[in-house]
């Protein structure tokens, strides 16, 4: 797999410096999400057609609110 070079955060990722976050990459097939405090942990990737379905559930259960923002 390759990995993804273009990590990004949401401008709600908080104050100081926004570690308490979530970051995505994107490629034209897929979209990969890591936790911002550990990069060098797992990634979850996704095709990129399944990227909105796992917002829309992140929402549903989470205090996530800015994922949509991502998807830019």
């Amino acid at each position: 797999m390759h990995i993804p070079d273009n990590w990004r955060k949401s401008s709600y990722s908080g104050p100081g410096d926004g570690n308490s976050c979530v970051e995505i990459a994107n490629s034209p097939t897929h979209i990969a999400v890591r936790d911002s405090k550990t990069p060098a942990g797992g990634i979850v990737t996704l095709p990129a057609e399944a990227f909105s379905s796992f917002v829309a559930a992140l929402k549903r259960h989470s205090t996530v609110t800015d994922f949509a923002r991502f998807r830019g």
